[in-house]
């Protein structure tokens, strides 16, 4: 069974940390991701501190989940790798600069090539996207001129979900056109 088909969302993590070398391997396959124009416009904060975890959870519309991670990934976008002229921009959800959607879109892969590596070492994860800019950037310390995409929560998995549904391929395809 590939790393894709047995990824889950883990939201349940055993008491046990994370070893250097695997939390090495996830950061280099974020690395390794393909970007618009080899921009690489992603940053990560490697979150292991419990009371810090807590704080994301809390400001993560206090999903209590959060805090049985031994470790959080926070997967941030910095759009200076595609507007250089424009200084300090203040990105949010709302922000109507293009650019900012490319770096989305990349540190998305970034992103997932890391919940992949994940399966791959035996962990699992869980992405993180209820919350808003305004109410963690100050908990993590994110400058205004950068965006958080996900935080990933990763451990070693004290659950195991059965797969959930999805739709037959003829579902989801379009050839051509709509």
């Amino acid at each position: 069974m590939t790393e894709i088909e047995k990824r889950r969302s883990i939201r349940k993590y055993q008491n046990k940390k994370i070893e250097d070398e695997k939390i090495a391997a996830l950061i280099e396959s974020a690395r390794l991701a393909p970007s618009g124009n080899n921009t690489q416009p992603w940053q990560f904060i490697l979150i292991d501190d419990k009371a810090v975890i807590r704080t994301v959870a809390e400001a993560a519309h206090n999903q209590q989940w959060i805090c049985s991670a031994p470790l959080l990934i926070a997967c941030v976008a910095d759009i200076q790798v595609r507007i250089k002229e424009n200084g300090n921009m203040r990105v949010k959800e709302d922000t109507p600069v293009f650019e900012l959607k490319q770096i989305i879109r990349d540190t998305a892969i970034a992103a997932e090539h890391i919940v992949l590596e994940a399966v791959h070492q035996g962990l699992g994860t869980c992405w993180v996207c209820w919350f808003t800019e305004d109410e963690m950037r100050p908990a993590l310390g994110i400058p205004e001129d950068k965006f958080l995409v996900t935080i990933l929560a990763v451990g070693y998995p004290d659950e195991a979900p059965a797969p959930r549904p999805r739709k037959k391929t003829e579902e989801i395809i379009h050839r051509n056109r709509w």
